[in-house]
């Protein structure tokens, strides 16, 4: 008869039962057990001479409900004299109940399991196999790689994850519980993937340190020979660029308490900073940023009243109402001074005051003439067009090419703490998405805020209390009304026929005669001609308009006059060769009868008989 297949055992089985305190014995493992405990001795002795045994694992203090049944191979002592015994696992089994024996043993029902090997099984052990061959190999376990050779059947090769060290116990008491063939293959395989994961992650991260830690190591014998190099020619600058040159300055410099933490809080982080990252750049222009505020700096107002008169009076020519605030701000600052008065609130509240009037009637000259009165700094800040919100409270230091706003820039530029600034062309704000920056104004120009101006970019309290903030404007319509609150307004309208003639002999004639090369002896203009040129100007208030049509008296010569002696022509106010204008002449004529030629062609006439300049 031919030899039929075996067919394995599904009888069940009554054992005594070695319980398991260390590890999981799975189907198809060859181990040695050591008896350290009495059960497990009580178990070899109730085996006898049919040496199986049912091994249970215990975990967390249970049982668990499978067991594995195993064959006695051999037995004998380990090396430190404990019994021991080589055992071979061979089913899984379904623990039951307990039953009698003999001997103080254990002794359990077991019933052996042999579940059917699927076709999703086949492909899946087929996945299993390549992943454990990858993971062996990144574990470096030549002989595991070699167990999987002998292993053709799925539920083998499922079982093999018990040779798998990095197997966490619970999950090998798991994959024992596991009896189907196809679920059981696919949480090992998912185990692996997971493995094959974290190991690739693992090195990754391990490349990239290896890689940071030469990139940085290689920078640095890079710096340290840069360094070497411009020391040796001359060029090593580390002292001014590094941590300490800033420290050094922190201790030279008066800042505030929230100023000098904020520093010494971003020198820290630049001392800790890579010198390649971005940071490190951004770091240090803050810093040099706050260092070119001049904390504590202060002009001492010049608190005489005749002379800021004098200095008003010799600049501007009427527009006495301005003249006469400003020395009344003069007078109580000087009055506060010699009584010994403290500020109130311990600080100063600066004057705001703008100037409306047309074009030209010298609303930015006045200010200037205001910062020389009182002996400040004078800067211009120009409005006009301004629609971004961050030109006032600058930008957030987290936007690339961040800067402060002009506010800031403008103490900067004057180099102390109380100048006057000219916030000119106030009325053509805009604004749009961006912001609104008459808004950001608002703050600038209450006295009861300003001492605590925050620029988006320096992030520390500012204090402009102490600044005069004098605006120009053309007309009050555009200017929002909570911002027009907080200015005190004064009206140019501009001035009398009067006015104009004293500025144009005592400003703009000396102005121009300056500029066309001329000595004031060379020309001279009467008043009568002065007053015909304002009166020819069109109607406007201001003086920019005509002040340009200077150049063409100085400038034009007799053209009967050849061109060699034009250089030596000069208008003067010797009695002989005086233009004037004669009887039944509309223009004036020089003594010869020929046309005055320092009269330009087309202007009015003066008065009959007036003369209008004199030349030779």
């Amino acid at each position: 008869m031919p030899d039929t297949p075996a067919t394995p055992e599904t009888t069940p089985l009554t054992l005594p039962v070695l319980p398991l305190t260390q590890g999981v014995v799975l189907p198809g493992m060859v181990i040695t057990l050591a008896l350290e405990t009495d059960e497990a001795k009580a178990a070899v002795a109730a085996a006898g001479d049919d040496g199986r045994l049912l091994l249970v694992p215990r975990i967390d203090g249970r049982h668990a409900t499978v067991g594995t049944v195993v064959s006695v191979e051999s037995s004998g002592a380990l090396p430190s004299g404990v019994p021991a015994l080589v055992v071979r696992a061979i089913d899984r089994a379904l623990l039951g109940t307990g039953v009698a024996g003999t001997g103080d043993a254990l002794w359990l029902t077991a019933e052996p399991v042999h579940p059917e090997v699927t076709d999703e099984a086949r492909e899946l052990a087929t996945e299993l196999r390549a992943a454990f061959r990858a993971l062996f190999e990144e574990l470096g376990g030549r002989r595991l790689v070699e167990v999987l050779r002998g292993l053709d059947e799925p539920d083998a090769l499922a079982d093999a994850a018990g040779w798998w060290p990095d197997l966490a116990l619970e999950r090998k008491v798991e994959l024992l519980e596991t009896v189907d063939v196809a679920e059981r293959v696919a949480k090992v395989l998912g185990w692996v993937k997971e493995a094959l994961a974290e190991l690739a992650l693992t090195e990754r991260i391990r490349t990239e340190v290896n890689e940071g830690m030469e990139k940085n190591q290689r920078e640095f014998i890079l710096r340290q020979q840069l360094a070497a190099i411009r020391k040796e020619l001359g060029e090593d600058d580390s002292s001014v660029d590094g941590p300490d040159a800033y420290r050094a300055k922190l201790e030279e410099r008066n800042l505030p308490d929230d100023v000098r933490e904020a520093v010494a809080r971003d020198i820290d982080k630049l001392e800790r900073s890579n010198e390649q990252s971005p940071e490190h750049g951004w770091i240090r222009t803050w810093l040099d940023t706050v260092f070119d505020v001049p904390w504590g700096e202060r002009s001492e107002d010049r608190l005489d009243l005749a002379d800021a008169r004098a200095v008003l009076d010799a600049d501007h020519e009427g527009l006495t109402e301005v003249k006469e605030r400003i020395l009344e701000e003069l007078a109580v600052r000087k009055l506060r001074a010699e009584r010994g008065l403290a500020e109130p609130d311990g600080r100063r509240h600066g004057t705001v005051l703008t100037l409306v009037g047309p074009p030209g009637v010298g609303k930015t000259s006045l200010g200037e003439s205001i910062a020389r009165a009182l002996d400040r700094r004078f800067v211009r800040v120009a409005l006009g067009g301004v629609r971004d919100e961050a030109e006032i409270r600058g930008h957030r230091r987290t936007y690339v090419g961040a800067r402060a706003g002009r506010l800031v820039r403008a103490l900067t530029e004057a180099g102390t703490m109380n100048p006057v600034v000219l916030l000119d062309e106030v009325d053509k704000v805009g604004n749009d998405y961006r912001g609104d920056p008459s808004a950001a104004l608002l703050e600038v120009l209450d006295p009861a805020q300003n001492h605590t101006f925050r620029d988006h970019y320096l992030e520390v309290d500012l204090d402009l209390s102490d600044v005069i903030f004098i605006a120009t404007a053309n007309q009050l319509e555009t200017i929002p009304g909570p911002l027009l609150d907080r200015m005190e307004v004064v009206t140019l309208d501009g001035y009398t026929e009067d006015e104009k003639v004293a500025i144009a002999r005592d400003h703009l004639l000396p102005r121009q005669r300056e500029r066309a090369g001329l000595e004031p002896h060379e020309v001279s203009v009467a008043d009568d001609a002065l007053r015909a040129i304002v009166a020819a100007t069109p109607a406007r208030p201001a003086c920019a308009r005509w002040s340009g049509r200077w150049p063409r008296c100085s400038a034009r010569r007799p053209p009967a006059w050849p061109k060699r002696r034009a250089s030596r022509w000069r208008s003067t106010s010797t009695p002989f060769g005086t233009c004037s204008v004669g009887p039944g002449s509309s223009t004036p004529t020089s003594p010869t009868g020929s046309p005055c030629p320092a009269w330009p062609p087309g202007w009015p006439s003066p008065a009959p008989a007036a003369t209008c300049c004199s030349w030779r």
